[in-house]
C-alpha cells in the first residue's frame, strides 16, 4: 500500500513514538509510507531526526500546528493538499484532532484514498464551553462519517466516541499503543540489579541506591495536571518517608508554575523534586526510576506506562481514560480513584505510593508483571500488525460516506 499518515507534530508524546516504531516495520512489510508532520512547540522536543534515522519518509508541513489559526490552518491544509496529490496515497491515516480536520478535508479533496483516522484521546468534553464542544463533535461526527475507519487506541476512548454520538462502537477498531521496547525490556529487572544507565542518573542527581525515585513522565500541560503529583508526594514525603524522590520529566506550559512550586517547598524536599526537561531517550531515566505517577485529568491510553512497564516498573495512576486497560490494580501497579475533589485525590495518591514504597518485592513483583503486558502487547510489531488489518478493512471499503 501507498499509505500517508498525517500528524500534527513529532514531539515526544505518544504518537511520535508509534510511528517510529511502526513505520520502519510497515516499510519493511512491503508498503510505502509517507508521514507529513508540522513543527513542536518549544520545550515540547522533536522526534523528526530520529524519523529520518530509522529511514522514514517524513516532510515537513509548514503552519501545520496545535490550536486554532484560521490562516495559518488554511495554509497549512493546502499544503497537506499539494503533498498528498503529489505522492497520490491508496489511503490517508490521520491522528488527532488538528491533523485530523486539516488532513481529512485536504486528502478529501486533492485524493481518492480511503480515509482513516485515529483519536488518542479527545478533547471533546470537559475542555472547552459547551457550545465549542458541540460543534467539535459534529465535526468529528461528519469526518467519522466519511471515514472508511475510525481507530481509538483504548476501549474506553471507544466507548467515549460512542458515547458523544461521534461514531458508533460497532464501527470503532480498537488498536492499543504499539512503541519501541526492545531496549527498555532489555533493562535488568529491580530484583537482580540496576543498569549502569540509571545508576549514573541517579547519582547524578543526589539519589541514593536504597531511596526511591517516582517518575512523572509527560507534557507539562494542566491535562496531565503535574501539582496533583507534586502534592502526594509532599503528602508521602512529610510522613517520614525520607527516602523518596520526584523526578518530572517533560516540558511545557507547565513547567513555571511547577518550578515555583518546588521554590516555595522546605529545602529537604526541594532537593528531592527534580525537574528534567523533555527527554528524547528515556532509557536511562526508566533504568533509573523505581515507579511511575500518573495523575492525568484525561488519556487514552498512556505511552509513558506502557514503556515504564517494558522496564519493569509498576505505576500508580489515576484510573482515567484507558488506564485501567493496561493497569490491574495490585498485579501490575495501583489504580486510584479519578471522581473525588483534589485533596481526596492526593490523599489516596499517597497512600497507593507508600504501599509500593514500603513494599519492594511487591514492587518488583508488579514490575515483573506489567513487563509481560508489555512484551505481549505493545511492540512495534503488535501494532504494525493491527494497523494492516484495519488498512485492508479500509481498503476493501473504499471512500464512502457512512451514515450514523
Amino acid at each position: 500500500m501507498r499509505i500517508a499518515r498525517v500528524l500534527t507534530r513529532l514531539n515526544l508524546g505518544g504518537p511520535a513514538r508509534q510511528v517510529l516504531a511502526c513505520d520502519p516495520i510497515l516499510a519493511a512489510r512491503g508498503h510505502r509510507v509517507r508521514v507529513l508532520v508540522g513543527r513542536p512547540e518549544p520545550g515540547e522536543g522533536d522526534l523528526f531526526e530520529a524519523a529520518l534515522e530509522r529511514g522514514i519518509d517524513v516532510r515537513r508541513i509548514d503552519h501545520l500546528a496545535r490550536g486554532p489559526h484560521p490562516w495559518r490552518d488554511l495554509r497549512a491544509r493546502r499544503a497537506l493538499g499539494r503533498e498528498l496529490a503529489e505522492f497520490r496515497p491508496e489511503l490517508v491515516h490521520t491522528h488527532a484532532s488538528k491533523a485530523g480536520a486539516l488532513g481529512r478535508a485536504a486528502a478529501w479533496k486533492r485524493t481518492t484514498a480511503p480515509l482513516v483516522h485515529t483519536f488518542h484521546g479527545h478533547v471533546l468534553e470537559g475542555y472547552f464551553p459547551r457550545l465549542i464542544a458541540r460543534r467539535l463533535i459534529a465535526h468529528e461526527r461528519r469526518w467519522a462519517g466519511r471515514s472508511a475507519a475510525v481507530i481509538a487506541v483504548s476501549g474506553a476512548t471507544a466507548r467515549d466516541l460512542d458515547r458523544l454520538g461521534v461514531c458508533p462502537l460497532e464501527r470503532i477498531r480498537v488498536v492499543p499503543p504499539g512503541v519501541e521496547l526492545e531496549r527498555l525490556l532489555s533493562l535488568p529487572d529491580l530484583w537482580e540489579s540496576r543498569d549502569p544507565m540509571g545508576v549514573e542518573l541517579r547519582t547524578r542527581l543526589g539519589i541514593g541506591s536504597g531511596d526511591v525515585l517516582v517518575g512523572m513522565l509527560g507534557r507539562l500541560a494542566p491535562i496531565k495536571r503535574p501539582e496533583l503529583a507534586l502534592a502526594a508526594f509532599v503528602r508521602l514525603a512529610a510522613s517520614g518517608v525520607a527516602r523518596l524522590h520526584l523526578a518530572f520529566v517533560g516540558d511545557g506550559e507547565g513547567r513555571a508554575p511547577l518550578e515555583a512550586a518546588r521554590a516555595a517547598l522546605p529545602g529537604s524536599l526541594r532537593e528531592r523534586v527534580h525537574l528534567l526537561g523533555a527527554v528524547a531517550d528515556v532509557l536511562p531515566v526508566h533504568a533509573a526510576l523505581d515507579l511511575l505517577l500518573l495523575t492525568s485529568k484525561n488519556e487514552g491510553l498512556p505511552v509513558a506506562l506502557i514503556e515504564g512497564a517494558a522496564a519493569g516498573r509498576p505505576a500508580v495512576a489515576l484510573a482515567v481514560g484507558g488506564v485501567p486497560e493496561l493497569i490491574e490494580d495490585g498485579v501490575t501497579g495501583r489504580l486510584v480513584g479519578s471522581d473525588g475533589d483534589p485533596e481526596t485525590m492526593v490523599s489516596a495518591l499517597a497512600r497507593a505510593m507508600a504501599s509500593l514504597v514500603d513494599d519492594g518485592p511487591g514492587r518488583v513483583a508488579m514490575g515483573c508483571a506489567a513487563r509481560e503486558v508489555a512484551r505481549t502487547r505493545h511492540t512495534g510489531a503488535a501494532l504494525a500488525d493491527r494497523l494492516e488489518a484495519v488498512y485492508a478493512e479500509a481498503l476493501a471499503l473504499g471512500r464512502t460516506e457512512v451514515a450514523r
